[in-house]
Order: C-alpha cells, then sequence, then structure tokens
C-alpha cells in the first residue's frame, strides 16, 4: 500500500457538503467516483479515515510496517542493522538520521542512500527517518529531505522544542513558525513530516500543538503518535482524547510501555518497561487504530534499562551486549503482533 500523501482535506470537505445537502452517507463508489484526487492519494486517504462498515466487518490484517528503531543498536553496520531486525521479525527499519545516529546529518547526502541500499538488500523496508531538525534553516534540513524523497522514504520524524517556562504560548508560537517552514520544505520535496508528542517537550500535551497541526496540510505533516508518553502525560483518560484528536492525521505510531516507580517521598516518575508489562492501554489504543483503518508504520522504541545490558536509554553498552538487546526487541515486537492480531482480526 502507498504510504504517500492524499488530498485528504479536499475529500472531507466534500462529504461533509454532500451530508448537509442530502443527508445520507456516500456509498463507497460515489465517494472515488466524486473526487478529484488520483489513485494513489485516494488509496492514502482511505487508508487514513475511519473504515465503512463493510471493511470494518473484513477484520482484515495489520498491512503496516513493524519497524525496529535504531537507536538502541548504534553498533551495528547498516546490513548488519537490517540482518538482526530481520531475524528478531520486523519488517523494517526506523533509521535514525541524526547526531549520534546510524547516519551523520551532515553525511546524508552521501550515506542515507547507501544506508537505505543496504537495509533493502536485506529485504528490509525503510519507511520512515527519525532526524533532529527543528528548522529549515538548518544546513542539514534540504539535504536530507530531498535524499529521503529520492530514495522514496515517505516519513520523516522531526526533532523535539522546549518549553522555557517564560511564555509558553509564545514559545509554542515561535516552535509553530519553525514547523511550518519545515513543513514548507517538505512539500517541496513531497515528504511527509510526523510530529511526535514527547514528555517534556512542546506537543506532550498535544492540545498545545494542535493549532499549529491544523494551520498546514495534513499532506504533508500528521501526527506521530506515542501512546506512551501520552498515557505518561495526559493521565487515566486524557489518551482516549489525545486519540480522538490524532486519528484523522495520523502518519505514524511510536510502541512503548511504562510504569509509575516512586521517586522519594511523595513523588512517582514513569519508568519504560517492556511492552505489555507496563500500564499503557494498548489493547484499547489497537482497537481505535484498527476502527480508523490505520496501517502506517509502527516504531517499536525499546527504551526501557536492561541491567548490564543496556544504559538508561535502552542503548546496547557494546556489541557484545547487542544479541541480548535484539533477543528483548524481538520479545518486545511479538506482544505488538499479538495485540494488533488481537485488534485488526477481532472474530
Amino acid at each position: 500500500m502507498s504510504c504517500w500523501p492524499s488530498a485528504r482535506t479536499s475529500l472531507v470537505s466534500l462529504c461533509n457538503r454532500e451530508r448537509k445537502t442530502m443527508n445520507r452517507a456516500f456509498s463507497r463508489r460515489e465517494f472515488l467516483q466524486a473526487s478529484s484526487a488520483t489513485a494513489m492519494a485516494s488509496a492514502v486517504a482511505m487508508s487514513a479515515w475511519p473504515a465503512t462498515s463493510a471493511e470494518a466487518a473484513s477484520h482484515a490484517p495489520f498491512r503496516g510496517t513493524l519497524c525496529l528503531f535504531s537507536k538502541p543498536v548504534p553498533q551495528l553496520s547498516w546490513s548488519e542493522l537490517a540482518q538482526q531486525a530481520k531475524q528478531a521479525g520486523f519488517d523494517g527499519i526506523d533509521l535514525t538520521v541524526r547526531p549520534e545516529g546510524h547516519v551523520r546529518p551532515e553525511r546524508a547526502a552521501t550515506d542515507l542512500p547507501k544506508a537505505a541500499a543496504a537495509i533493502r538488500a536485506e529485504g528490509m523496508e525503510v519507511p520512515m527517518i527519525s532526524t533532529a531538525l527543528v528548522s529549515a534553516a538548518d544546513p542539514t534540513a534540504e539535504p536530507i529531505l530531498e535524499t529521503a524523497s529520492k530514495l522514496k522514504i515517505p516519513y520523516v520524524k522531526p526533532g523535539y522544542y522546549f518549553y522555557k517556562l517564560v511564555n509558553v504560548v509564545e514559545e509554542r508560537n515561535r516552535a509553530g513558525d519553525s514547523i511550518r517552514g519545515l513543513v514548507e520544505l517538505a512539500e517541496k520535496y513531497q515528504i511527509q513530516i510526523g510530529y511526535h508528542n514527547h514528555t517534556k517537550y512542546i506537543g506532550a500535551a498535544l492540545w498545545d500543538i494542535a493549532p499549529v497541526m491544523d494551520s498546514v496540510d495534513s499532506r504533508w505533516c500528521g501526527y506521530y503518535f506515542d501512546l506512551g508518553h501520552a498515557s505518561v502525560d495526559l493521565g487515566e483518560d486524557g489518551w482516549k482524547v489525545a486519540s480522538n484528536l490524532v486519528l484523522p492525521r495520523l502518519k505514524m505510531v511510536g510502541a512503548k510501555d511504562f510504569t509509575w516507580k516512586p521517586r522519594g517521598p511523595h513523588r512517582w516518575h514513569a519508568e519504560p518497561c517492556p511492552m505489555g508489562q507496563g500500564i499503557t492501554p494498548w489493547r484499547e489504543f489497537l482497537g481505535l487504530l484498527a476502527q480508523s483503518n490505520f496501517h502506517g508504520p509502527i516504531s517499536l522504541q525499546q527504551e526501557f534499562t536492561i541491567p548490564g545490558v543496556t544504559d538508561n536509554q535502552g542503548i546496547a553498552l557494546s556489541r557484545a551486549t547487542v544479541p541480548q538487546v535484539m533477543a528483548s526487541a524481538k520479545t518486545n515486537l511479538d506482544y505488538l503482533k499479538s495485540v494488533l492480531r488481537e485488534a485488526y482480526q477481532q472474530t
């Protein structure tokens, strides 16, 4: 299935007008006939919005790419990374193209094609890259996006914006200006930006970044939704509101789990943990994802500590500990696959 952008905005507007004037739902055939989008755009549009009752009843399996986020194993070459991920059962790589990543940003034009070729030679996909880009003025921004476009890598995760907590509205607005600049550059190269909601950064609450997202073209910018971070920042039920907010323009999903641990008297902190061992409501969320007919990339982000094996970011301490990291990644992937099957193929 294509990962390229849709003419979603025009389709939604058309559907709303027809519902108001005719008070009835389009059939799938009418919907497609009414759209002036290309066949590729229509296919992506249908993948991003809730399925019809007939489609929902088909219990189709998840068709997106299950990616290994490459951060935990920086010791591996591009070919080794693909081999190890494939052996663990992944379909693709969420490749780090940032400082200390598998591809250095200043070498993206030269090394990203080599990395993608090495990974694809092992039968693996590269549907997304994770970058540190926060401005179109970054001298590495255009080479990264242009090269990704040439390589048909459709999704890019940008970097993060800090709150200085002096004037949060102005700080959000400045971040918004930078995001819009990146999106303009992404549109130039037909690349989609997925904004990652991450604890401690602008956008963690999602409501703060939503006005910015509404101001840019949904074909080129949407959400890279992280249920783990949303559960930490939004509490027991806030993730449901956040999910409702992001699903119409969801690009990618980050998969991780966490639990609460005490940190001194009357203080708790969120501690990453293996998938299925924490309190992130994966089964409920994936049910919503299946209802929305989402089939984009899901990146497994293994960021928990394994004593003697990884540091506190989940990064392998040495090449000698990489096999243990990958064994853990396989266990987490197996859990993710099981809950995806349950959600997408309910009987």
